[in-house]
């Protein structure tokens, strides 16, 4: 695979400049920061393109993906298009020859990323994904209570989730087809967390979900995504991880991860952490905000990596292992049955 001398000679591109978040922006200046170069745009909505020119001034826009992998020259190619888009785009930009970052989920489904995976190898480029949470403050003061200083004990089980009680919105995220389901979105994120406590490998995964509560009362209609979405994932280390994300949960959940260990739990949502701890002698319970996080580091490391200076730290088979829970879970829940994991 190429290497660049210096982070500067990497030309760097997106496509999308849309979206409520002002992604494209987003990543370009963060690529920037990383010392990379932003030369291309592609999108669709001719406002947006003159959004990131007025961004960017000088960028080079293009109209379609086709046309900016013929008349730029731009090496690195960011994906930020809605989730069912990521595999058709990445493989038609590693086909040309660039190196390809994918917003996170990497695909929707296994079939789909093992696809990918192999095209990154065919035509020796890199495949990421933009797993900046990596570095969140939550996770990285996680891994140095649970996991470094063993603070709660041998994990026992990760409970995950995200639950409420509101009507799906009417945009692409709400739409099975085009997000994958509703444990897609941040299903994704707390996966990454929970695989980076949680090392073991994948055995099976048993998914059960509800459907139809929502459904009429939106633009999707039977394409919402589901009300409700609950996954069990077990790992031949004899732990396990539940996944829970509800539309329709009036109580709700008071963390984002419960992680259960044999001496306490850590549970931490994007703001606090707590660690509870009970005894015959005394029981105790820690509650502080995190520390910052640090994200500017994916980016950092793509740029290192692309020069020769380190590994990849995301890797695309690390993005296979959430991307395969989800699939198994939505596949367990319309089979009613376990399916196990398959790793090649």
């Amino acid at each position: 695979m190429k290497k660049y001398k210096s982070p500067q000679d990497i030309k760097v591109g997106v496509i999308g400049y849309g979206g409520a978040f002002n992604m494209g922006k987003c990543h370009l200046d963060q690529m920037q920061q990383a010392g990379m170069t932003p030369v291309a745009v592609a999108e669709i909505d001719p406002a947006r393109l003159a959004v990131a020119q007025q961004d960017f001034p000088g960028i080079g826009t293009f109209k379609s993906v086709a046309q900016m992998l013929k008349k730029s020259d731009v090496n690195l190619i960011v994906i930020i298009t809605p989730h069912n888009t990521h595999a058709k785009l990445a493989t038609q930009c590693m086909r040309a020859g660039r190196h390809v970052v994918c917003e996170k989920p990497l695909a929707i489904t296994t079939a789909e990323v093992d696809a990918m995976i192999a095209t990154a190898q065919k035509h020796r480029v890199m495949l990421s994904t933009y797993h900046n949470r990596h570095w969140d403050g939550c996770i990285l003061e996680a891994l140095k209570r649970v996991k470094k200083n063993k603070e709660i004990g041998d994990i026992v089980r990760i409970d995950a989730h995200m639950c409420v009680y509101e009507k799906p919105g009417n945009w692409w995220r709400s739409s099975r087809s085009i997000s994958g389901g509703i444990l897609y979105d941040w299903g994704v994120h707390l996966l990454e967390y929970s695989l980076q406590l949680i090392e073991s490998n994948i055995t099976e995964v048993s998914g059960f979900s509800h459907s139809g509560f929502w459904a009429q009362k939106t633009r999707w209609k039977t394409d919402t995504n589901e009300d409700e979405a609950y996954a069990v994932v077990r790992f031949k280390s004899g732990q396990w991880l539940t996944l829970h994300f509800s539309q329709i949960d009036a109580k709700g959940k008071d963390s984002h991860l419960s992680i259960s260990g044999t001496k306490g739990t850590y549970a931490f949502d994007y703001h606090r952490y707590q660690i509870h701890k009970k005894s015959t002698q005394k029981n105790s319970m820690i509650d502080r905000p995190h520390p910052d996080g640090t994200q500017h580091l994916y980016y950092q490391n793509i740029a290192d990596y692309l020069t020769g200076k380190a590994k990849l730290i995301i890797t695309p088979e690390w993005s296979r292992r959430p991307i395969h829970i989800l699939d198994l879970a939505v596949k367990s829940a319309q089979q009613g049955t376990a399916l196990k994991a398959k790793y090649k």
